[in-house]
Parts: structure tokens; sequence; C-alpha cells
């Protein structure tokens, strides 16, 4: 007798993609719609899905990736001269079979942002992301996605600036009609607020950056009046002022620090290679 054994899938896995499109989203923002056969298998955990993007090398095509369960070990074993271009994004939206990532555009000062500059029809990447074959997806189970109030949360706090743009987006579409909320964002231009159709319990506060190089996020969140009750915090961004808002929210406002959830992925002052080599993400 014949025993037939499930086979092992894993949360994540490598996925070929290919560019489909390739638009501006707000003055500092562009979408690029990924394509391919593979990517039907790709869902989100959580509306703030973090996922990496692959991208080649000068010269390449396509960029070669470790993959299988050992894939991180063997990819930092790479020669740097011959490893992929690794960053971390948020899902914007999942088809079937397509896949929107949204990039910020911040010049020419590394390959993620140059990359995006140039993007067009045709060009290939690897995404991992969500393998919606994991049976943990269907019992519930969130890998890589962390937006989640704790039953009985009165209110929430949002934070971020352009960066999370793409995932605050996210988290604010999914809002149920009766969610109480404050929303900042900051951002580099006017052209990067956007339109949400917001339940009557949010409101968003938009700063515009402009020239400054000063972020005037800490003092408006400072400033901010909260309602009563049991809140819920979810910040991120420039790694120094998400510390910042952390420690304000756990020793001055007196949350419980399981009820904020915090990740800086970029620091000021540093290029794009040098924030990321000093992420843990």
């Amino acid at each position: 007798m014949s025993v037939t054994t499930e086979v092992e899938v894993e949360p994540f896995r490598h996925f070929d993609a290919e560019v489909l499109a390739v638009r501006p989203v707000g003055a500092s923002l562009v979408r690029v719609t990924f394509g391919g056969a593979g990517l039907r298998d790709i869902t989100t955990s959580g509306p703030d899905q973090r996922i990496k993007v692959f991208l080649p090398r000068a010269g390449e095509v396509v960029p070669h990736v470790p993959t299988g369960p050992d894939w991180y070990a063997r990819y930092r074993e790479l020669p740097e001269a011959e490893r992929p271009v690794m960053r971390t994004y948020t899902i914007r939206h999942a088809r079937d079979g397509e896949v929107d990532v949204d990039f910020v555009r911040h010049g020419d000062v590394g390959p993620a942002s140059r990359w995006a500059g140039t993007a067009a029809p045709g060009d290939r990447a690897v995404l991992l992301a969500p393998d919606r074959r994991f049976p943990g997806y269907a019992r519930g189970e969130r890998v890589g996605a962390d937006h989640l109030p704790p039953a009985g949360t009165a209110w929430q706090v949002v934070v971020g600036d352009e960066t999370a743009l793409p995932a605050i987006s996210a988290i604010v579409e999914s809002f149920p009609a009766d969610t109480v909320a404050r929303v900042f964002l900051e951002v580099p231009a006017e052209g990067d607020r956007a339109d949400w159709a917001l339940p009557p319990g949010v409101t968003v506060t938009w700063l515009v950056r402009g020239g400054s190089t000063t972020s005037a996020l800490a003092s408006a969140v400072r400033a901010a009046a909260l309602p009563e009750g049991p809140g819920y915090a979810w910040l991120a961004g420039e790694s120094g002022l998400v510390r910042e808002l952390r420690r304000h929210f756990v020793s001055e406002r007196g949350l419980d620090r399981k009820r904020v959830y915090f990740c800086g992925y970029w620091r000021r002052g540093k290029t794009e290679d040098a924030a990321y080599d000093s992420a843990e993400d």
C-alpha cells in the first residue's frame, strides 16, 4: 500500500517576474506592475505585506538568486560583484498573476532607485513573496505582515514617511468602518498626498517636507491629542525617528510596548546601500 505524503510548502518562495507596466504614483513614487504565470501563487497575509525584490546587477538581464530553504546563507556567501541587489518592499496590490510594487524615486543614489527610474516593460526581477499554498495562511497565520491591532483596541496611530506610504495606503484602505485612528505622513511634495475614502473616525495629517532636511513628524505626533482607552501604534520609516516615537509612546504615553509595532529601515545620512546593509530586515 502506498502512502501519500503532503509536500511541505514554505511560507515564502522565489518567483520569476517580468515588468508589465510602469507609471508614476504622485510626485515621488513609481508603480511597477510585475507579471508572470507563477505570480498567481502570490498572496498576502496582511495589508503591510513585505516582500524581497531582487534586481539585476549592471550588465545582467535576470538576477541570479539562490533559492531553497538556505537561500539567504548562500546569498550572503556570494562575492559582492555577483550578489544581486535585494531590497524590501510592500505589496501594494496582488491580482491574478500580477503584483504592484511602489518604489520611491530619490534620484540616482543607489541601484534600486536607479532601476525604478529606468524600469520598462520586459525588464526582469525576482520576488521573494508569500506562497498561497502554505497551509498556515488558511489558518490565519501572518508572515511578513505586522499591522495587527490586538483585540479590544480602541484607537490606532499610524506614522510614516514616503517610504512607508505604500504600506500605510494599504492599511488605511483596510480599516473597518468603525475604526478610530490618527494617521501621520511626511512626504517630499504636495503631489504625494493620497485621496483615500476614510471611515469617519479616521483623520490624516499630511506634512510636506519640501526642501527641508528636518522631519516634522515627531513634533506633530507629540502634539496630538489621542483618545482614551487601549491604543495601538504602527511606526515605520527613518530608524532614528522610529526609535524616538517608540520611546514616546511607551515611556511618555504609557502604551504597552506589545502594542507598538516599529520598523526603521533607512538611516538619515546614509546611502541607499549603507542603510540597507545595516538593517536586519
